[in-house]
């Protein structure tokens, strides 16, 4: 008797490509500017790997959001000047990405890579990726010139890096904010980089104006700006909604008050008063009614590693990172930078040429210069044609 045959078996699957298991194991190393190059001097196989473009422009993609603080941008001479933060063996250069202009141009925002410039006489916006050399220049058609509209402050900010195809997004947005010359109503004006098309202005009823050196707030899907005039206010922009709103504020605040993410992702402000820095949050009280409370207070003389001299002298604000949650502040008559996470009350301190009449805008992104891709547009090489 004829001995049945065993049913034949469908032929395995192939292995997966070795390479696309090893670029996906090598897209979860950390965003640190050490990362790639160390990497790349494992093999020559890990070389290939990690430089090829379509990944490093995976790998920016997928640690966007996580980016590391590389330091912070501020207005000098000449034109615009960076200061790296991070210590060996992550630190830049200094003068990396340091951008020579004109007096005129100054920094209105800092935000997701991107860097915000408005030059002041012929009214051009410039969005500038340090990193990859990107530079855009926009102008919104009329809210500039008509009824004596000037530019008060601005934003920019992008999506988060999803990737489709091997390509990463690259569109973002700009908010500017202006007032009219009564300084009776607030405008801003929306421009989106994915059709090149400035929206119509939307304005809000705003007795007052705004402290034009203090960068925006990005909470949830809102901006914020700190207004001051008869009464101190926070003006609102829900992106999604397309709208302004004013938000009180409480009555013994100062002058100068930076917005800023609270816990929770409420929104928050702070400010230097006496030598302590006050956070306030915006929370639901027990019966249910949002209204501002004080979160936290800093008492900076038992925190900042100062001489008892420096400990006399004047202090201010000069910065926050928002998605670090990094508060910066100044010494008058110093040459130090202290930073203080808001969280680990983790306290690093640089020494710079200080200026405390600038504001210095922390800038994180993730850092791949060198690494075959961004070559042609390391940082301080990079100019713009004005």
């Amino acid at each position: 008797m004829a001995r049945r045959g065993r049913p034949s078996l469908p032929a395995p699957a192939p292995p997966p490509d070795n390479d696309d298991i090893l670029s996906e194991i090598l897209l979860r190393l950390t965003p640190a500017p050490s990362s790639l190059p160390r990497a790349s001097l494992v093999c020559k196989r890990w070389r290939r790997l990690v430089t090829d473009p379509a990944f490093l422009r995976r790998f920016r993609a997928r640690h966007r959001r996580g980016a590391p603080l590389l330091g912070f941008f501020s207005e000098g001479r000449p034109g615009i000047l960076f200061t790296p933060t991070l210590e060996p063996p992550d630190s830049l250069p200094r003068g990396c990405f340091s951008l020579p202009l004109a007096d005129e141009w100054r920094i209105l925002s800092c935000r997701h890579g991107l860097v915000l410039l408005l030059h002041s006489e012929e009214l051009q916006i410039l969005v500038w990726d340090p990193v990859t050399g990107e530079r855009r220049i926009a102008v919104p058609p009329g809210f500039l010139t008509s009824v004596g509209r000037m530019v008060c402050n601005g934003a920019v900010l992008r999506a988060a890096g999803d990737v489709h195809g091997g390509t990463e997004s690259s569109t973002f947005q700009v908010v500017l904010l202006g007032n009219d010359p009564e300084l009776t109503r607030a405008f801003v004006c929306v421009y989106s980089s994915e059709n090149g098309v400035w929206r119509d202005p939307i304005s809000v009823a705003c007795p007052g104006t705004f402290v034009t050196c203090i960068p925006s707030a990005f909470v949830g899907c809102s901006l914020y700006w700190y207004l001051i005039g008869d009464s101190a206010a926070i003006l609102e922009f829900d992106l999604d909604r397309q709208r302004l709103a004013l938000i009180d504020m409480p009555v013994e605040v100062p002058p100068i008050v930076w917005v800023i993410p609270a816990d929770g992702g409420a929104l928050g402000f702070l400010y230097l008063s006496n030598r302590n820095v006050y956070l306030w949050k915006r929370a639901a009280g027990g019966d249910g009614v949002v209204g501002w409370v004080l979160w936290r207070t800093i008492e900076l003389k038992n925190l900042l590693p100062l001489t008892s001299d420096e400990a006399l002298h004047p202090k201010k604000i000069i910065g926050f990172a928002e998605d670090d949650k990094v508060l910066l502040i100044g010494i008058r008559t110093t040459d130090f930078i202290f930073t203080i996470q808001l969280e680990s009350m983790k306290v690093m301190q640089f020494k710079i040429r200080l200026s405390l009449t600038s504001i210095y805008h922390p800038f994180s992104s993730v850092y791949t210069a060198g690494m075959g891709l961004d070559d042609e547009h390391e940082g301080n090489e990079l100019l713009l044609d004005a």
